[in-house]
């Protein structure tokens, strides 16, 4: 299920997936649980920093070599290796007891991932791939079904997913995103880890974000584009290093780019990669709609 080379990180990203687990899941709903607010005001628990801790120990034995990047910790260590961790994506949800929360755990060799792996107990669901491997869902290793995308080609037939709409506002393509939506068959904001990993498995075709780090994207870039999929910037440019992620089943990349696409650097009057221009937006956005309005 694992191309060779990187078959002993998949079934270290696993274990490190297992302790995160029954940390999380003994923490989660939890009457004594620890909530404080970072200087960027977003949440921080203990089970966060808990399982960080624990996946820091544990790399530290197993591959002493190896940099880590922490969402709570930063960065430690030295080389082309580095493990990217998210200890808790989705940590207003485990706040609030809402069960979509997730650990993510990526390898990556310079600037491309090879190794990831999404586990979401309270859903009983996990994900993983590495980078020739596949992309796969189940329980384990030996407990398992391949991810594949879907094979929408219309934007009118296929079902969207973004994250909530102040971060599209802030970059202002609040306008942009609400088009999108009226002209999807079907748009829903399930957010975080689950929306990207749903295009990966076929059930969503797109999804979006305008503002994302590192350890948000690393696991979820390799198991899209493992699945068929492909994960790029706002700016369409491939991986998860440009701080905004939008993923999609392939066949509905560039269209989506003419709707989402963000080039802070551009004057708005040129195309940029492989994302169609910003010139089309407009002309794309007043065609007729497909799909309008949402569905049940």
């Amino acid at each position: 299920m694992a191309a060779r080379s990187h078959t002993d990180d998949l079934r270290l990203a696993h274990v490190l997936a297992d302790d995160a687990d029954s940390l999380t899941m003994e923490r989660f709903r939890a009457q004594d649980l620890h909530v404080s607010t970072k200087p960027d005001a977003t949440l921080v628990t203990d089970a966060d920093v808990g399982v960080e801790h624990g996946v820091r120990r544990t790399l530290g034995r197993a591959r002493p070599r190896d940099a880590v990047l922490g969402e709570e910790a930063g960065s430690s260590g030295f080389g082309p290796r580095r493990w990217v961790v998210d200890p808790i994506d989705g940590t207003h949800n485990f706040v609030r007891g809402v069960p979509v929360w997730a650990t993510l755990i990526a390898l990556m060799e310079g600037d491309d991932v090879v190794v990831g792996c999404v586990s979401a107990p309270a859903l009983a669901r996990r994900w993983w791939a590495s980078a020739g491997g596949g992309s796969w869902t189940g329980k384990s290793l030996l407990n398992a079904k391949p991810c594949r995308v879907s094979d929408i080609k219309e934007v009118g037939d296929a079902s969207f997913s973004y994250s909530d709409l102040g971060g599209w506002d802030h970059i202002g393509r609040l306008d942009a995103i609400v088009a999108l939506t009226r002209r999807c068959w079907r748009s829903r904001a399930y957010g975080d880890f689950w929306s990207h990993v749903m295009v990966a498995e076929g059930t969503v075709d797109i999804a979006a974000e305008p503002k994302l780090a590192l350890h948000d994207m690393a696991a979820l870039a390799v198991i899209v584009a493992e699945a068929g999929g492909r994960f790029s910037g706002l700016d369409g440019r491939a991986g998860p290093l440009r701080g905004n992620a939008l993923s999609t089943n392939g066949h509905l990349h560039d269209a989506a780019m003419a709707f989402v696409g963000h080039f802070p650097d551009d004057d708005g009057d040129g195309g940029q990669d492989d994302g169609g221009s910003l010139h089309e937006l407009g002309a794309r956005r007043r065609g007729p709609g497909d799909g309008s309005g949402g569905s049940s």
